[in-house]
Order: C-alpha cells, then structure tokens, then sequence
C-alpha cells in the first residue's frame, strides 16, 4: 500500500476535525517519501501545518471556495477532459469498471474520477501503473498548480507533487488550453448553480458516506503493504 499517495488523498478530501487530527502522521509520510525532492516535500508543508492548526470552518470554506465552487479548479478529471460531451459519461463507466476488476468497490456519493477517490485507489496499485495513471493527468495537475499558485493556495503543492510522481513533463499545448478556460467567480453563486447543474452518479454500497472515507483511509495508513486479494501486483 502506497502511504503517499493516500496520504495525498486524505489532504484533498474535504477537511474535517479527524482529518486534522491525522495531520502530524499525514505529515510525516510526506516528508519521508524520498521519490519527492526535498523542495517538494518543503513545498507540502505550510499545507499540513495549515490543515493541522487552522480554524476546521476557516479550512472548509477555503476547500469549498476552492474546489467546489471554481470549475476550472474542479477535482473531478474528467471535467477538464471532456467537460459536458459524451465522452465522459464512457469514460466514467470504463474507471468504474476498472476499480471493480481489481476487486473496489467505492462507497461514495462522489463520482469515479473524483481525484481522491483515484488516489486512494492507485495506493493499492503497482507503481509502474500508478505513474503510468499520473502521467496521463499530468496536463491537469500542472494547470491545476498554476492556478493555485496564483490564488496563492498551499493546495498548489499536491499538484506538483503529483506531476513529479508521475514521472512525466505535461504537454505544455495541453495545459495552456486549460489555462485558457475563463474562471467563475466563486461568489456568484447564480453562475455557479447554472455551472454546475448536473446529476450526481451515485456508486457503491454508501450513497450517504462522505468521499473518500477518511475514518477506514485514516485506519489503512497503518495496514501491512500485503495487497488486498486482486490488488496484487503481477
């Protein structure tokens, strides 16, 4: 089991007062994960001091500020892949699919490609197939570090921590094209309902939990690195 990437996971998902209670450990598998240079896991640090001693209501509105009410700075991928087109009602099928051949089953509210649902996902996988994941999404996380680089966002060094696991150099056409999206203004909150009016895909046994479930992800950081029965690596 990869610890940094759920503990990448856990400091993307929407922060509450257990979440915060973790931040010391969560901290600690950053620092100590030498793929990541030390600028990097310097970079991560104002991140988990701020999500360790913050207000938890000052750290919840900046998330949903953030990554709620800004579809440019959406966590779900295929959003900035194939927006409303067809394609990604197919493409949100096929990942599905993928996490129940390996044996996962989410139990979420939140959709396949939502970003901490994939990690915690790929910290079950072989790490050749989790930089070969990162690296098609690494377009994605660098606009997403631009932008919140800035906004002035210490959010803006998980996206460079995970370009720098995927191994890859993002498409620089790619990511200008992203950058080229107009942002919506967080607080026009009628935008922002015409923005994002679409139906919820509801998945796995837990329609009411929240996503990912930081309780069990919080409980796994402390599971052997034994794979789970399919999650083996071949």
């Amino acid at each position: 089991m990869d610890r940094t990437l759920k503990a990448l996971s856990l400091i993307l998902s929407y922060p509450t007062a257990e979440l915060q209670a973790a931040m010391p450990e969560i901290g600690g598998v950053l620092a100590s994960d030498t793929r990541l240079t030390a600028a990097a896991r310097r970079a991560l640090r104002p991140l988990v001091d701020s999500l360790g001693s913050d207000d938890i209501y000052d750290l919840q509105e900046r998330y949903v500020m953030l990554f709620d009410r800004s579809r440019t700075l959406s966590l779900n991928l295929f959003e900035h892949v194939h927006g409303e087109s067809r394609d990604r009602g197919g493409a949100m099928v096929s990942l599905l699919e993928t996490y129940r051949e390996a044996g996962i089953e989410p139990a979420t509210s939140e959709l396949p490609d939502h970003l901490p649902v994939l990690l915690e996902f790929l910290s079950t996988r072989p790490f050749v197939e989790v930089q070969d994941t990162l690296a098609d999404a690494a377009h994605i996380f660098e606009a997403l570090n631009a932008r919140l680089v800035r906004r002035e966002s210490p959010y803006c060094a998980v996206f460079a921590a995970l370009l720098q696991l995927s191994g890859a150099e993002a498409n620089q056409e790619a990511v200008a094209e992203l950058l080229d999206q107009p942002e919506t203004d967080p607080e026009d909150l009628e935008a922002l309902d015409a923005v994002w009016e679409e139906s919820e895909v509801l998945f796995g046994p837990d329609p009411n939990a929240g996503c990912p479930q930081v309780r069990d992800m919080l409980a796994r950081m402390d599971e052997p690195t034994n794979p789970k029965p399919g999650l083996a690596a071949e």
